[in-house]
């Protein structure tokens, strides 16, 4: 018999887990934001993501981003272990 994903807990779980690295990265902007932006090109491929960061990142965008973040690892979440569930 295969074991069954819960989708509240899976959906939770991811939702945290995005919400800690959205801000993480959030804070790292605000403190290094050259060597933030040089690690994340990096992870990129080589991606030149300097011609397109802003200046700056006001409090209130830089928590719009770590709230959008926590939605989408909610519905991410959920969606996975939905469709986990349903395959035999």
């Amino acid at each position: 018999m295969k074991e069954r994903l819960n989708e509240k807990k899976v959906a939770n779980t991811l939702a945290v887990t995005a919400g800690i690295i959205s801000l993480v990265c959030y804070i790292l902007i605000l403190i290094v934001p050259v060597g933030t932006i040089s690690f994340f090109g990096a992870i990129f491929h080589g991606i030149d993501l300097s011609k397109i960061a802003v200046e700056s990142i006001s409090i209130g965008n830089g928590l719009l981003g770590v709230v959008e973040a926590i939605i989408l690892g909610w519905i991410i979440g959920w969606l996975f272990a939905k469709i986990y569930n349903s395959m035999k």
